[in-house]
């Protein structure tokens, strides 16, 4: 706790909407301050009701994410129940496979059950005693001036009023906080949906919990205008994810029938169709989600509200950073707490929306860039090639040249910065690829001197 911290400033009791990940983490790191924290969830308590099948039931945790959870202590005990993925692996449609590792030796991304980590940030919040959690409490209304919160009780029917002296708004990509921000003078407010929907579906394990691809992987099946991915599980199933248009000639609106379904898969995913016995019933009992990116701003109104993850900045999960950027806004937030100590609401609120909006923004540009990556040039020769040259740029070059995907994933570079970069370096590489026809070309002296010419203008 910082220093600089009065007892009553840190006694001072803080109001926090929405218990998902990044509301559950958020209370910790309030509540380790000294905080009283109360919690208002509007579902039901999912250790006792499970989460909703179909719905994203696996995270990529990276490097921004354990520095959030080793920040209240609980990083070694979640990386117990995830699994290592230290490469893509692309699918081709006669099932043959190519490979591209995420970074260098060592390095991975987790695979991590999205309802097993909220749980256990629940429970440990829980553990607390200066914080209360109350599920089945629906936010009708926010009086901002008179700092009131209008809920309903979802057991009882009845509806009652709070008081809060700082609110926190992670209520998600539909939040009420915002929607009570929304409606004040000179705010900004868009959303803007992909014209694609995801569906949830299943790899089965094999015999006695085998994994029927390779376990340490993320797997992509990249066809052009959509993709499939899937995460391990530790139970030796994989989460698949459908990323598909809604309308057109291949699209959901196709897709009318189990046999059509089960046509389309076999045709298109021939190596995955025959893991996935479940296929026809999931994908018509499981909803179909969509994909928006929401942008905002102010993030916060006065020094009483403000808004974190998604409810301030949700964005599309193709660069696997949704929860990252989130848990990362907790960690922004926790040092500018040390930094200023927690009486000092307005400058910390100003400085933290300062801070973060600009990559936020970016991180929100960099998905939606890595879905056409995804689903259209991992397929492409020519750009698993610029990932062999741009790794070896890097082994010569070390410190001057960082992947971008590796800035936004194995780094805690601010992502507007690493965005940046990675333009700068896109340039370079569509000036270099091509006097570069395969990876031996690399050494050959007139690349070399390419290159040398290139790093002294990057500087």
């Amino acid at each position: 706790m910082s220093n600089a911290s009065s007892s009553t400033a840190a006694a001072e009791p803080l109001t926090v909407m929405g218990a998902g990940l990044v509301g559950s983490l958020l209370s910790l790191y309030l509540a380790r301050r000294g905080h009283p924290v109360q919690v208002f969830e509007r579902r039901p308590d999912p250790r006792r009701t499970g989460f909703l099948e179909g719905r994203s039931i696996n995270l990529a945790v990276s490097d921004r994410a354990w520095r959030a959870l080793e920040g209240v202590g609980v990083a070694d005990d979640i990386r117990q129940v995830g699994i290592a993925m230290s490469q893509r692996i692309m699918h081709d449609a006669k099932g043959q496979l190519s490979y591209q590792p995420y970074g260098e030796d060592g390095q991975a991304i987790y695979s991590v059950n999205r309802g097993h980590l909220n749980r256990t940030l629940l429970d440990l919040a829980e553990a607390r005693p200066n914080v209360q959690v109350r599920f089945g409490q629906q936010c009708l209304g926010i009086d901002l001036r008179r700092q009131q919160l209008q809920l309903l009780d979802s057991e009882s029917g009845q509806e009652h009023t709070e008081k809060y002296t700082r609110l926190f708004g992670t209520d998600g990509a539909f939040s009420a906080v915002r929607g009570a921000l929304q409606k004040t003078e000179r705010f900004d407010y868009s959303q803007h949906y992909l014209e694609y929907g995801y569906k949830e579906l299943t790899i089965e394990a094999g015999p006695d919990g085998s994994w029927q691809l390779e376990k340490n992987a993320l797997h992509i099946w990249p066809r052009g205008q959509y993709m499939m991915i899937a995460l391990p599980n530790l139970d030796g199933s994989f989460n698949c994810t459908l990323f598909f248009p809604y309308d057109g000639p291949e699209s959901f609106a196709s897709l009318q029938t189990p046999a059509q379904v089960t046509d389309f898969f076999r045709r298109v995913f021939p190596d995955a169709e025959p893991l996935m016995p479940e296929l026809e019933r999931e994908f018509f009992e499981h909803p179909t989600g969509s994909l928006v990116t929401v942008r905002c701003f102010p993030w916060k109104y006065d020094d009483d509200v403000l808004l974190l993850g998604d409810a301030a900045h949700a964005i599309v999960p193709f660069y696997g950073q949704g929860m990252n950027a989130g848990f990362e806004d907790c960690t922004v937030l926790n040092e500018l707490l040390d930094q200023h100590g927690d009486a000092a609401w307005p400058t910390i609120f100003a400085e933290f929306q300062q801070q973060r909006k600009p990559n936020a923004d970016a991180i929100a540009d960099l998905a939606v860039y890595n879905f056409v990556e995804m689903r259209d040039r991992v397929a492409d020769p020519r750009f698993l090639l610029q990932k062999k040259i741009e790794a070896k740029i890097s082994a010569q070059y070390p410190g001057r040249w960082m992947p971008l995907y590796s800035q936004v994933t194995f780094s805690h570079t601010p992502y507007a910065e690493a965005w940046a970069a990675g333009q700068q370096q896109e340039a370079i590489m569509a000036r270099l690829l091509p006097h570069i026809q395969q990876e031996a070309d690399y050494e050959r002296a007139e690349v070399q001197e390419l290159v040398k010419q290139e790093m002294a203008v990057k500087g």
